[in-house]
């Protein structure tokens, strides 16, 4: 079966996203993921990434991307999206938990039609668009709100929007479609809900269900195209109590920071993700 093999931006050395079937088995007939998760080097690289993970589910969005080039280092970009789906599924599970009494309606009925028009758009337009050209848009696009947010600092109050069907459609689609193609759907969020200056446990709240809606999603084309292995599956089992401490810490964290340093935080991610996300699609395109 042929389907998209959805593989993060940094590792991607091709204009285009492949199609290609299920990743053949080396010709020795082992599986390196089988022996990799009893190596040291497997753990000393994939538990930061998975509490940088964490900590993003917990509530600061844009450490998460600073684990893909760590989960690099060991195994494939195909095994380690298939290694952190689950991870991702249960960091959500407390994500979603955690701030079940806090999170915005509205802003997820304006978002997520729209993200599920731009999931099947980035489905159906995968082998035709080039996902470093998503990620620089988007990259571009994070550096000049964040820099616009940083640079009024705290002389000029931002004016505080609402969330509308309008701008959350099309912000969701946007999501939706970065998402699908490019890992890159923390931003779009950001720049839409960010404005709204809601409380940081609100803010979270509602990014938690929302993306946790979107890698349910995502669940239905890696079990079509079989990436969720024995050996991938035992990973994300040794991996599990990692994934669920870090999220709890991040979700402690958000609790305790004030909203001014946390939104000036979360600008200062942006911004970083921004720039990491521009790196990486110009050397795509370049390379």
């Amino acid at each position: 079966m042929r389907g998209i093999v959805l593989i993060p931006p940094s590792q991607r050395k091709h204009r285009r996203v492949r199609l290609s079937p299920t990743p053949r088995r080396p010709l020795s007939g082992r599986d390196p993921t089988a022996a990799m998760i009893f190596d040291l080097a497997f753990f000393a690289a994939m538990v930061p990434a998975v509490v940088l993970m964490g900590l993003s589910k917990g509530g600061f969005a844009g450490l998460g991307l600073l684990s893909l080039p760590l989960m690099a280092l060991v195994v494939s970009p195909v095994a380690a999206a298939a290694i952190m789906l689950p991870l991702l599924i249960s960091q959500d599970v407390v994500t979603v938990w955690s701030y079940r009494r806090e999170f915005d309606r509205r802003n997820l009925a304006t978002l997520l039609p729209g993200a599920l028009m731009g999931i099947l758009a980035g489905y159906l337009l995968a082998a035709k668009v080039s996902d470093a050209a998503v990620g620089l848009a988007v990259g571009l696009i994070s550096i000049g709100f964040a820099l616009r947010r940083l640079l009024a600092g705290g002389k000029t109050a931002a004016p505080v929007t609402k969330p509308s069907y309008g701008a959350g459609s099309v912000w969701g689609a946007i999501c939706g479609f970065t998402s699908m193609i490019a890992h890159a759907g923390g931003p779009p969020f950001q720049i839409y809900v960010m404005p709204q200056r809601l409380k940081p446990a609100v803010f979270v709240g509602t990014g938690a269900i929302f993306f946790a809606a979107i890698n349910l999603i995502k669940l239905g084309p890696y079990i079509a195209l079989g990436q969720f292995t024995a050996q991938n599956l035992a990973a994300s089992a040794a991996l599990l109590p990692v994934a669920v401490v870090s999220t709890f810490a991040g979700v402690w964290l958000v609790r305790r920071v004030p909203a001014e340093r946390f939104y000036t935080f979360i600008y200062w991610l942006l911004l970083a993700v921004g720039v990491k996300l521009v790196f990486d699609g110009m050397r795509s395109l370049l390379l």
